[in-house]
């Protein structure tokens, strides 16, 4: 079974700074995309930022130049650093993972189980 566990998040002031972690483990063939999305109450979940196997990154325009994304395939781990936080940014972050395992072989969409952030005023 292929599982991943957040951790990171927390209370933070504005202007604060947090930086999630995100593991994969499990029967684990390769990894392809890793991700942060995150919903606050009432909204839909939405992509955060997004990294390839190789590197490649994209954010939402709400988060460019405040949040960098980072991984390490050796770890099987996703990174979120988030600098100058806003109250906006109060959501639950969850962590996805195109996976394929060595069970079956078939390469799926895993989701962390979601860690809160709060950006207080």
């Amino acid at each position: 079974q292929v599982q991943l566990v957040e951790s990171g998040g927390g209370l933070v002031q504005a202007g604060g700074s947090l930086r999630l972690s995100c593991a994969a483990s499990g029967s684990i063939v390769s990894i392809n995309a890793m991700g942060w999305y995150r919903q606050a109450p009432g909204a839909q979940r939405e992509l955060v930022a997004g990294i390839t196997s190789g590197g490649s990154t994209n954010y939402a325009d709400s988060v460019k130049g405040r949040f960098t994304i980072s991984r390490d395939n050796a770890k099987n781990t996703v990174y979120l650093q988030m600098n100058s936080l806003k109250p906006e940014d109060t959501a639950v972050y969850y962590c996805s993972a195109h996976i394929r395992d060595s069970g079956t072989y078939i390469a799926l969409d895993y989701w962390g189980q979601g860690t809160q952030v709060t950006v207080s005023s």
